[in-house]
Parts: structure tokens; C-alpha cells; sequence
């Protein structure tokens, strides 16, 4: 692989995106090696949480408009249903979304266009205080068809999700930050570190709870109010299993306490 770096330490996967000359955008050939990324992760049982990131001045810029065009301005229909299990970034916003263990994008600069669908698809997100955003797509004739709009509703409201996408406008790491679109803006040295820390937090914890709660969290969106309870219910005392986690956990406090 040469579009999409790969490796583990410490039960944490770091994936980083390497198209630096074209700020990462997204061709084929980084989606491509992205899909297989994806499926090595979620098989790795080596690794338990994934750190995604960009090389260069940019976390990933969306689609490679040079190539994404053309491939889609003579498309049929049959050609966009086809497309409708994988999706852009190696279908983690669409096709492999439903991967459990946790994803933290640590968004080291511009994540504009489908780079802003992608950072919204990852579990948590970290800013670089020289991160940018923005719904670019709209000032080429586009809009997100890739879960930008589904998740930029889902996380930041109706209201941001309107003014952002109708605006296009760009958005500083700060005001990213008030909107509720990523959860710390840290100095750009600090990126990764602080992407560490919150992965060391989840490893910390149960993996098959976090999994049962992040499955669970994506399940109950958009559910009526009797059917998001009973999921809650059943994803989380069916995880617990035979309580043999549960019960060592709770020994190795009380012993500490």
C-alpha cells in the first residue's frame, strides 16, 4: 500500500491517509487501499481502536474531483445503486460503518468536502487548532451524498447542518468546537498525544462493553422511544455474557478501594 499507511502499537491502529501532493484527496486507489484498511482492522484482534489521520497540511480534502467526475457524470442509475454499499473512504462512511471497535480521527488540517463526511463518521474527533472544515461540495454543484448530511443532523443539529451545507463556508477548529463537531481543539504538537490519551481511555475499559454501547449508540438513532429502551436493554445485559469480565472488574476495585 503507498495511498494509506498502516501500523500498531499498543493495541492501537494508526491509520494514516498519504496522498500529501494532492492534500489526500480521495481516487480510487486510496479508496481502495482504505476498504481493505477498514476490513484488517476490524479482523486485527491485535488492535482494539484506530487513530485516523492525515499526512501533510491536510486530513483528507473529499474527492478527487479529476477523477470522481468524470466517473460519475454519464452514470445510470443501476451504477448509483451499485454504489450504495461501499460509499467513499474505503465505505467507512457507508459499507463498513458498522465496525464496533472505536475510530478517533485526530484532523490534523483541512477536512473539507468528503474529508468532513469521512471525520464525521469516525467515533470521536480531535482538532489540530489549524484544522479546517467546510461543506466545499456545494460551490462545485454537489452536496454530501456520503453521510455527510445524515451524521452533520445527527451531531450538530438541523439548524448547523442547514447553515453549513447552504453556506459552504469555512469553519476554524474553534467554532468546530462550539458547534459540537469535535470534542477538543489542541495545539497542533499535541494532535496525536491527545488522540492517545482517549484511545488509552477506551483500552482502559471493557472492549466488549465499548463495542455492545458504540453498536448500541448507532442502533437507537432515529428509533421511537419504546423501541430505542428495548434495544438498550437487550444490546446491553446480553453483552455482559456470563458476568466473568463484569465480576473481575469489580474484584480488582474493591481490592484497590
Amino acid at each position: 500500500m503507498t495511498h494509506v499507511l498502516y501500523e500498531k502499537r499498543n493495541r492501537i491502529a494508526y491509520i494514516t491517509l498519504n496522498r500529501p501532493d494532492a492534500l489526500n484527496s480521495l481516487d480510487d486507489t486510496l479508496n481502495d487501499e482504505l476498504w481493505d484498511v477498514w476490513g484488517r482492522f476490524d479482523k486485527d484482534a491485535s488492535a482494539d481502536v484506530a487513530i485516523l489521520t492525515g499526512n501533510g497540511k491536510a486530513f483528507c480534502a473529499g474527492a478527487d474531483l479529476k477523477t470522481f467526475i468524470p466517473k460519475w457524470e454519464h452514470a445510470n442509475m443501476l451504477d448509483v445503486r451499485k454504489n450504495i454499499p461501499t460509499g467513499i473512504a474505503g465505505g467507512i462512511t457507508r459499507g463498513q460503518h458498522k465496525i464496533v471497535k472505536p475510530i478517533i480521527a485526530a484532523i490534523n488540517g483541512f477536512a473539507i468536502g468528503g474529508g468532513f463526511e469521512l471525520a464525521l463518521a469516525c467515533d470521536i474527533r480531535i482538532a489540530s487548532e489549524k484544522a479546517k472544515f467546510g461543506v466545499f461540495e456545494v460551490r462545485y454543484g454537489l452536496h454530501q451524498g456520503d453521510g455527510g448530511i445524515v451524521r452533520l443532523v445527527a451531531i450538530a443539529g438541523i439548524a448547523v447542518a442547514l447553515e453549513l451545507t447552504l453556506t459552504g463556508r469555512e469553519v476554524a477548529a474553534e467554532e468546530a468546537f462550539r458547534l459540537g463537531l469535535v470534542s477538543r481543539v489542541v495545539p497542533h504538537a499535541e494532535l496525536m498525544a491527545t488522540a492517545e490519551q482517549y484511545a488509552t481511555m477506551i483500552l482502559a475499559n471493557s472492549q466488549q462493553a465499548v463495542r455492545s454501547a458504540k453498536e448500541t449508540i448507532h442502533d437507537v438513532v432515529g428509533r421511537t422511544m419504546d423501541d430505542a429502551l428495548r434495544i438498550e436493554t437487550i444490546n446491553s445485559y446480553s453483552s455482559l455474557g456470563d458476568f466473568g469480565e463484569a465480576r473481575e472488574r469489580l474484584a480488582a476495585f474493591y481490592e484497590k478501594k
